[in-house]
């Protein structure tokens, strides 16, 4: 992570691009308010006066990995980002997708590989947790999922933000951070945004961005 913590201290404007499914889409479970890659924008851009990098949120609702391997050379590649942070497994761990979790090791590893050819620094990122109970075609298998995750960033050595770990130690807040069984609502993204400031080394209590409330 230092290397990408080295990138917020240059002169050079540095291209940030956030590719997964419809948690980073941060359609409709927001209603209408800021997700987490705009609420990094904001920190970014204006409170650290970085104002010629560019945010780009590519994902889509939906996706699962092989979405976003088909979709790479448009969705990622034309823009050859410094920075990708992935987060993706929450729709490649439901029964219903037929992507078994050897299937989402090797698009992960593809993804990772694909990634080092355009010469983008990759974050890996685990997801908010389920509500238990509320995803019968899903919860038996996600933490495992999780686990392929870490792993695999492991493996190549890049960095990740550990978002499920870092949910599991808020476990009362759940209920107050999710609209649905695992989609998170306007709060679950501050949580995700908070730890991604944090882990950045750009977490500052006195910012607006950092002040939002968070129950």
């Amino acid at each position: 992570m230092e290397e990408i913590k080295q990138l917020l201290h240059q002169d050079r404007p540095v291209k940030w691009l956030f590719y997964g499914d419809s948690i980073t889409h941060g359609a409709l479970h927001t209603f209408g308010w800021r997700d987490y890659t705009q609420l990094f924008a904001e920190r970014l851009r204006f409170e650290l006066g970085r104002s010629m990098d560019i945010v780009i949120n590519s994902a889509i609702s939906g996706n699962t990995t092989h979405e976003l391997l088909q979709g790479f050379d448009w969705r990622v590649a034309q823009f050859q980002p410094d920075v990708l942070l992935l987060m993706i497994g929450m729709n490649d761990c439901s029964e219903q997708r037929a992507l078994n979790q050897q299937a989402f090791e090797q698009n992960l590893h593809a993804l990772a590989e694909k990634s080092l050819d355009i010469g983008a620094r990759t974050v890996m990122q685990t997801t908010c947790p389920i509500l238990p109970g509320t995803a019968p075609d899903r919860e038996p298998f996600f933490d495992a999922y999780m686990n392929v995750v870490r792993e695999v960033a492991a493996e190549y050595g890049l960095p990740l933000i550990d978002h499920q770990r870092y949910w599991a130690q808020h476990p009362d807040q759940h209920y107050f951070w999710m609209s649905n069984g695992f989609h998170p609502n306007e709060y679950g993204h501050r949580a995700f945004a908070r730890l991604l400031f944090e882990t950045l080394d750009i977490y500052d209590p006195d910012s607006p961005t950092c002040q939002l409330y968070l129950p």
